[in-house]
């Protein structure tokens, strides 16, 4: 009894690092993507270990559940966590109609094709909307993705990538002149909208190996709206 008391008090996290194969975890891992889904937080590991279980409990796998955790790695871009989650499905589960959905997401992703993941991803709201955030988690990495290439970027250009126009780009322009940085420019006929300086879009700044800011650290200059 005093050994079930003690493993109540433990966090999913303390269970993952002391014993992460124990298949005895497993519902705690499944509740905890969940979770992660209801509170709009994230813990790679802990669905690395859920998807290595069900390697050694297939009959036990939750198809919903491994969808989830999916698109939870999809909004971690750029980091390579939807492959590493891929890596521990198989084969005959990645066939099935929305891990194929996910899997051409990732590669629209991975090779800046926003306008077509923007297309695919409205086909298939049934499958994405089941986790919040999912659209937020996108548009920073497309600006991320952008403010690694332009100095200035053409409304237009932005407005594909995030797949935002009219009235709701004018708020999301505003809310990032005031929070982020930016700095909204008439070009022409349209805006064009000037990107806070970083090593990527103005070399000069970059910094000797020895002293380069970690690339996780770079990222989170760019906030996820919420």
């Amino acid at each position: 009894m005093a050994t079930e008391q003690a493993a109540e008090n433990y966090t999913v996290e303390d269970l993952v690092a002391l014993n992460p194969y124990n298949p005895d975890i497993l519902n705690d891992l499944e509740k905890f993507v969940n979770e992660q889904v209801s509170s709009q937080t994230y813990n790679l590991d802990a669905n690395l270990s859920l998807l290595r279980l069900y390697q050694f409990e297939p009959e036990r796998m939750s198809i919903q559940i491994v969808a989830r955790i999916l698109i939870k790695a999809l909004m971690a871009m750029p980091a390579p966590d939807f492959s590493l989650c891929l890596f521990l499905i198989p084969e005959h589960v990645q066939m099935e109609e929305q891990f194929k959905t996910l899997i051409v997401l990732s590669h629209y992703l991975e090779t800046a094709r926003f306008c077509q993941f923007w297309d695919e991803a409205a086909k298939n709201r049934q499958i994405l909307e089941v986790v919040p955030g999912f659209e937020q988690a996108i548009q920073a990495y497309a600006i991320h993705l952008l403010s690694l290439t332009y100095q200035k970027v053409p409304r237009p250009v932005l407005a594909e990538a995030i797949n935002i126009e009219g009235l709701a780009l004018d708020k999301f322009l505003e809310y990032h002149a005031a929070n982020s940085g930016w700095v909204i420019e008439k070009g022409g006929q349209s805006q064009v909208i000037v990107l806070p300086r970083n090593e990527f879009n103005h070399p000069e700044l970059k910094k000797n190996t020895a002293d380069t800011v970690p690339f996780d650290h770079v990222t989170r200059i760019f906030p996820v709206l919420s």
